[in-house]
């Protein structure tokens, strides 16, 4: 039904669109420019309406007009364009058709890399599916290319079978997801819809409305070098007071510790020397009043070692990324229940669990459009292991196409 989804999505990851962490434009990487302007002439191709490329925030955005005769509310649907940082220069899928749920996959010619049931279990669920794989050497890219392929086949879908009714639908495909500040600049105005969702989630069934709230903390460790011959009391080793930083903090609130709703610290850089180091903490939790604890938590300890100095020796910057979307979507739920309703109708079994994570959705959710998270089927997610049914993404298209016509009666 589906006929182009397929090599649509081949198309895509076979474009290199990483995003850098280190650049100061928006896009961060001008491949993810390119691939905006190929998006731009494929909407026009399908036939969508007032395609624009918006040069402040990088965003492609195309609008399906209503075909009612009365009023509905107007959705979106957004996907990001940006891959994460692994390598993804010269991207090679690997198609399995009838997977039989059991056998090993071999990535690369040489059996290096593989998808087995052993480290894999997740796999055991793909029986008799086609599975779109890596080679080895690269991730995939269907976090998130898989959504775009899945709005923008629904796009076409909904324009050759005019009898679906449906309301004013506005696709946005943007930059930057996966560095964190991909939705910055979201242009709510330009958007201008009741409610969205983002095509962004992993196996099938996911419905997300909760996140993370998300902060980073950025410590500098000032030490004192001098010769560790006559070091006795004179030497303070930046190096051990950034160990002694993070042996304050709980050993059980570590990412590899958790899950479910338990939030962590997250130790993501450590560098320096006796002189000085450095350290970058992520901070996360779902729960409002745990997460400005945790935050207090990092000053207290910050607070406790500068007394122990002769000079404040410990710096820090911290700041927000952001915050719990489902803040903002349990003041109406409507949107959700939309969703079930339309999962549960093309026989896919909704799975309502917060992200341990974030989405482009809830920086868009906290700007003025409720925007929660759907399925787009990436598995084993920014590596060489990352694969996706192709039976998932039909059921994704399924499922736009399905909320879409629901929206409108």
């Amino acid at each position: 039904m589906y006929e182009n989804l397929l090599p649509r999505f081949l198309d895509y990851v076979k474009t290199e669109t990483r995003s850098d962490a280190t650049s100061t434009t928006t896009p961060s990487t001008q491949t993810q420019v390119a691939f905006a302007k190929e998006l731009m002439k494929e909407l026009e191709e399908i036939g969508m309406k007032d395609v624009a490329y918006n040069e402040n925030n990088g965003y492609v955005i195309a609008t399906l007009p209503s075909n009612l005769d009365k009023e509905a509310r107007t959705i979106g649907f957004i996907s990001h364009m940006d891959t994460a940082d692994f390598n993804a220069e010269g991207v090679n899928p690997q198609i399995i058709e009838k997977y039989d749920g059991e056998s090993t996959i071999k990535l690369d010619a040489e059996g290096k890399y593989t998808l087995n049931v052993k480290d894999f279990p997740n796999l055991k669920n793909y029986k008799d599916q086609t599975l779109i794989t890596t080679d080895g050497s690269t991730l995939l890219g269907s976090d998130d290319k898989s959504g775009i392929a899945e709005i923008m086949t629904a796009m076409e879908y909904l324009i050759a079978h005019p009898e679906i009714k449906h309301g004013e639908v506005r696709v946005g495909f943007g930059p930057d997801e996966e560095i964190g500040i991909g939705a910055d600049k979201f242009d709510v105005k330009q958007f201008n819809t009741d409610f969205a969702y983002t095509m962004d989630g992993g196996p099938i069934g996911e419905l997300q409305y909760e996140t993370f709230s998300a902060a980073q903390a950025e410590i500098t460790m000032h030490g004192k070098n001098v010769h560790p011959g006559t070091a006795k009391n004179t030497m303070i080793n930046a190096l051990q007071m950034a160990i002694d930083f993070h042996n304050q903090l709980p050993e059980s609130a570590r990412p590899e510790k958790t899950d479910g709703r338990e939030g962590f610290f997250h130790l993501l850089a450590l560098d320096g020397n006796v002189e000085e180091a450095k350290m970058t903490y992520i901070i996360r939790d779902h729960d409002h009043d745990k997460f400005e604890e945790r935050k207090q938590m990092i000053t207290d300890i910050q607070s406790k070692m500068n007394s122990q100095f002769d000079q404040e020796r410990v710096e820090i910057n911290m700041y927000d990324q952001y915050y719990n979307m489902g803040e903002i979507i349990k003041k109406d739920m409507s949107i959700i229940d939309l969703a079930k309703q339309a999962m549960e109708e093309v026989d896919v079994k909704p799975v309502i669990e917060p992200i341990r994570g974030g989405t482009d959705g809830s920086k868009i959710s906290f700007l003025g459009i409720p925007t929660p998270n759907i399925f787009a089927g990436a598995e084993n997610m920014h590596g060489r292991y990352e694969f996706v049914s192709l039976q998932t993404m039909e059921k994704a298209v399924d499922v736009i196409v399905k909320i879409i016509e629901n929206n409108a009666k």
